[in-house]
């Protein structure tokens, strides 16, 4: 084999490793969600967006919650009779509304009982779909997020905050629309988390909670964690099992060439505390 024909079949592998790479992680994710599987007995459903290793032309892959996802998980629950659990792992920054919307209310509607697992955070639609579990299994360090409405960049409680401090008259048709939809937005989404909580509420209280995670009390980044969570009295406990964060570690997240985080990937038990030295005995 001459030269040439050496560097063509060198290009040609280069080109197609990071294709079998890509195969060889699906394979494993696939045998990961048949372990969570076979553990519960369940159907597995993964929703999770992070930038992978696989790009094309060097943009990496990523996203948040859109219609495509929730025709995935949706004909994912449509093929899972109704005596058969569902294990849902969530980690997303949020996404569409409408999306995030469906995907609920499919869970919701699911006979059989429904756990959402969320290894590090389900933030806005993540948090929505959350609300319609039986049960929430969040890592101990994973957080939820409110689910108060955006329009565009623009958090609608807040564009009605700014409309309600304005002279009437200084105010411009396009702003007084923008607020009526910021109006409709957080009712809409209100009654939407009310009608998920009362399958563990009663009415007053499912309202409740869906006003303090819908009116703009926090920003839509603030972390809810497990304890507030609990404090609300969502169904949520902190036993992930070693078979999601199994699968989350087939989610890689490329940072550039060097890691920007690093240690040795094997548990430790108790640290060793180191022996006091006997004390030195003085010469007489």
């Amino acid at each position: 084999m001459g030269v040439v024909e050496i560097i063509w079949l060198f290009f040609l592998l280069s080109s197609l490793q990071p294709l079998l790479a890509q195969r060889w992680l699906l394979m494993q994710r696939v045998q990961a969600l048949r372990a969570l599987e076979r553990r519960n007995r369940s159907r597995a459903i993964t929703l999770i967006h992070r930038r992978e290793g696989f790009s094309f032309l060097g943009i990496p892959f990523g996203g948040f919650i859109d219609i495509d996802d929730s025709e995935a998980v949706i004909r994912a629950i449509e093929m899972t009779a109704d005596d058969i659990p569902l294990d849902v792992i969530v980690h997303t920054p949020g996404g569409l509304v409408l999306a995030a919307e469906q995907i609920a209310s499919a869970l919701a509607a699911h006979p059989a009982p429904v756990t959402v697992y969320v290894p590090h955070y389900a933030m806005s639609g993540g948090t929505l779909i959350a609300l319609a579990a039986d049960r929430i299994v969040m890592a101990p360090s994973a957080v939820l997020g409110p689910v108060d409405p955006q329009l565009g960049n623009l958090p609608a409680a807040s564009i009605l905050a700014a409309v309600a401090r304005k002279d009437p008259n200084e105010i411009d048709d396009q702003t007084l629309i923008m607020a009526d939809i910021a109006d409709k937005a957080i009712r809409q989404m209100r009654e939407a988390v009310t009608r998920l909580l009362e399958r563990h509420f009663d009415r007053a209280r499912a309202e409740e909670v869906a006003t303090m995670l819908t009116e703009g009390r926090w920003t839509h980044d603030f972390p809810i964690n497990a304890e507030l969570a609990a404090s609300l009295g969502l169904p949520v406990s902190t036993d992930l099992p070693d078979e999601v964060r199994r699968l989350m570690s087939l989610y890689p997240q490329p940072r550039g060439r060097r890691p920007s985080v690093e240690y040795i990937p094997m548990p430790y038990g108790e640290p060793e505390r180191p022996e006091k030295p006997a004390p030195r005995r003085r010469a007489r």
